[in-house]
């Protein structure tokens, strides 16, 4: 009934709704930074630390219900956004610059970024890197590395 009403809003606001491939989520899944807040200034090298809850971490590849691991997004507009944004939905992550893959179950990363402002979201993926039916996603921070 909860989802229901949900889709009904969102319909009816005309807003934008994400949807992934086949695998489905838990509804309540939540994928956050542990460590860092939107506006956050830090240092180089930065330690990101995922946090989940409402589903389980496995390595890629894993064929597991209610699992998936880690993808985070770098610089790049939302999932489900941008010139690529359907293509990922449906299809699956790309592994560049702008999206890294933890398909080994990782939930932490330490990274080398350049001074300056970044955008950083986190993306639980599937098996096969395709974000599940309802995406499980972060809000996208923005932080300044100093």
């Amino acid at each position: 009934m909860k989802i229901a009403l949900i889709a009904a809003v969102v319909a009816l606001l005309g807003l934008p709704v994400l949807a992934g491939g086949a695998t489905p989520a838990n509804p309540e899944a939540q994928v956050y930074f542990v460590n860092l807040q939107d506006g956050d200034t830090v240092s180089s090298p930065v330690t990101v630390v995922f946090g989940l809850s409402g589903m389980g971490v496995a390595p890629a590849g894993t064929e597991k219900e209610m699992t998936g691991h880690h993808h985070l997004l770098i610089d790049r507009p939302p999932l489900g956004q941008g010139e690529d944004g359907a293509e990922e939905l449906a299809n699956g992550l790309p592994s560049d610059e702008h999206h890294r893959h933890f398909g080994g179950g990782q939930t932490e990363v330490t990274l080398d970024l350049p001074a300056g402002p970044h955008t950083l979201q986190l993306v639980l993926g599937d098996a096969g890197h395709v974000p599940h039916a309802t995406p499980v996603v972060s809000d996208v921070i923005a932080i300044t590395v100093e």
